[in-house]
């Protein structure tokens, strides 16, 4: 594919990035967070909603998931008719909703599926049942390019915490070894004037990344915000270790444009639109 000019005879189509997650009413996590990032890095969004959470910058007040069939419906109808360049995953409430997904990403043959391993919201309010832990790996993990846990979902799934930055390199061996290709471990939760996340490859290769920790309180999405950014960036035809060391840099620049905003009275959203790219059209060579 190349990129289309104003003079290209062949009809073009946009870069086409599929967010299956729940919905966050406050608009800063969720697929209201992900169709912001697909936006803001050129690629056209869609979507298919696992659950409807009533939540804001304080907390999730309640959480109402979407009918396994409705979502299997989603995805199809996207698929059929659009079409698919990358899939973000991200909130998947029940093993059943999880094999709803699995089932979807064989049947259509999706490519460069990144899943975000969601359990807990910035406030701390669990949002999957534990029986959903075991089915994310066995469904999903072998069907990712790339799992993104941070540091308390990676403890909820190898079943001890993980806590100590020199070790985010084994621990994001071992959870290749669960069955992902590759592993982006998370480190902002640790503390420290640097963010370390570790990109480790089930080949064994590890990727170290850092940057400067940014004092701020919005921090609300920034997971959900990292994962779509690579899911956007495999899209545009980036190879993993650089669709993840691009996300990262959006990230930095998201959480550092916004860090002073106020947004109601909690942990509030980046600034997911601060340096916009425009709309990326290819056609058929």
């Amino acid at each position: 594919m190349t990129e289309a000019t104003p003079s290209s005879r062949s009809p073009g189509r946009y870069v086409r990035v599929l967010s299956i997650a729940g919905s966050d009413s406050g608009g800063g996590a969720g697929i209201q967070a992900d169709l912001k990032t697909f936006s803001a890095l050129g690629c056209f969004g869609m979507t298919a909603i696992t659950a409807i959470t009533a939540q804001n910058t304080q907390g999730v007040r309640a959480i109402h998931g979407v009918p396994p069939e409705v979502l299997r419906a989603q995805i199809d109808a996207v698929v059929e008719d659009i079409g698919v360049d990358a899939v973000k995953i991200g909130m998947l409430a029940t093993p059943d909703v999880v094999r709803v997904v699995a089932d979807a990403i064989r049947r259509h043959r999706l490519v460069n599926v990144v899943l975000d391993p969601v359990m807990v919201a910035t406030s701390g309010d669990r949002l999957v049942a534990q029986e959903t832990v075991g089915a994310l790996v066995s469904e999903l993990f072998p069907l990712a390019v790339v799992v993104t846990p941070n540091l308390d979902e990676a403890g909820w799934l190898l079943g001890h915490p993980v806590t100590d930055v020199a070790r985010l390199g084994e621990e994001a061996d071992a959870l290749c070894a669960l069955g992902a290709p590759a592993v982006l471990l998370k480190g902002g939760h640790l503390s420290g004037d640097w963010v370390v996340d570790v990109l480790a490859l089930r080949g064994g290769e590890h990727y170290r990344l850092e940057s400067a920790r940014i004092a701020t309180h919005n921090g609300h999405g920034t997971g959900c915000t990292l994962s779509s950014a690579i899911a956007a960036h495999l899209a545009l035809g980036q190879p993993l270790v650089q669709a993840v060391r691009s996300a990262r840099a959006y990230i930095v620049g998201a959480i550092e444009a916004g860090a002073v905003v106020v947004t109601g009275h909690g942990h509030g959203p980046l600034n997911h639109g601060y340096a916009p790219v425009p709309q990326r059209i290819f056609h058929a060579s």
